[in-house]
């Protein structure tokens, strides 16, 4: 997906338009509690109850509690106060 991003913007820097892409899913993949909902990655296979009622297994909570949107903000914020 970024070299496609890449491949989009590099009309534009040609043109001397300068495009700065952070990789927030990538970083994100690397917190354990970044997984929320049926996407999350299991670390132990679903069961097929569990499958049938995502309910069960699926936790949003850590998207709506400080933690991953919480270090986009920090990273955006430090990104702005720099320029």
């Amino acid at each position: 997906m970024m070299d496609m991003a890449k491949q989009i913007f590099r009309p534009l820097e040609q043109k001397g338009i300068n495009v700065q892409i952070l990789n927030f899913t990538q970083l994100t993949d690397y917190r354990i509690d970044a997984h929320p909902t049926v996407f999350r990655r299991q670390f132990t296979p679903l069961t097929k109850e569990q499958i049938a009622n995502p309910s069960s297994y699926a936790d949003c909570t850590h998207w709506c509690l400080p933690g991953v949107p919480d270090v986009w903000n920090h990273f955006l914020y430090s990104y702005l106060v720099q320029k």
